[in-house]
C-alpha cells in the first residue's frame, strides 16, 4: 500500500510541476511574421483558405491504401516458417488479389484520370 501511495503522490504532483511550469516557460510575444499564414520567408500570394481538389485526397488515399498491403505483407517471411506454409501464401494471395481489384474497379471508374 506505501508503494502505490508514493508512486500516486510523485504522479500528481510531477505532473502538477510539469503544468506549473509549462505555463511560465513559452514567451508571449508573437510577431508578425509568426501571426502570417505562412512562416517560409515570403509575403502570401493569395488567401490561404482556398478548397483542395478532391483529386489530391483520392490520391493521398490510394497512397495510403498501398502503402498499407505493404505492411501487411511484411510478415511474410516470418509466415514462412510456420506449420503450414500454404495458408500463409493464401492469406497474402487474398490480400494481393483483393487490391488488384480495387485498383481495377477506380481505374474502370476513372479515379485515376488526373485530366479530364
Amino acid at each position: 500500500m506505501n508503494l502505490i501511495t508514493s508512486t500516486l503522490s510523485i504522479a500528481i504532483l510531477l505532473t502538477i510541476l510539469l503544468a506549473m511550469v509549462s505555463f511560465w516557460i513559452p514567451q508571449m510575444s508573437p510577431d508578425t511574421e509568426k501571426l502570417s499564414p505562412y512562416e517560409c520567408g515570403f509575403d502570401p500570394l493569395g488567401s490561404a483558405r482556398l478548397p483542395f481538389s478532391l483529386r489530391f485526397f483520392l490520391a493521398a488515399i490510394l497512397f495510403l491504401l498501398f502503402d498499407l498491403e505493404i505492411a501487411l505483407l511484411l510478415p511474410l517471411p516470418w509466415g514462412d516458417q510456420s506449420i503450414l506454409p500454404t495458408q500463409t501464401f493464401m492469406w497474402a494471395s487474398i490480400i494481393l488479389i483483393l487490391l488488384t481489384l480495387g485498383l481495377i474497379y477506380e481505374w474502370m471508374q476513372g479515379g485515376l484520370e488526373w485530366a479530364e
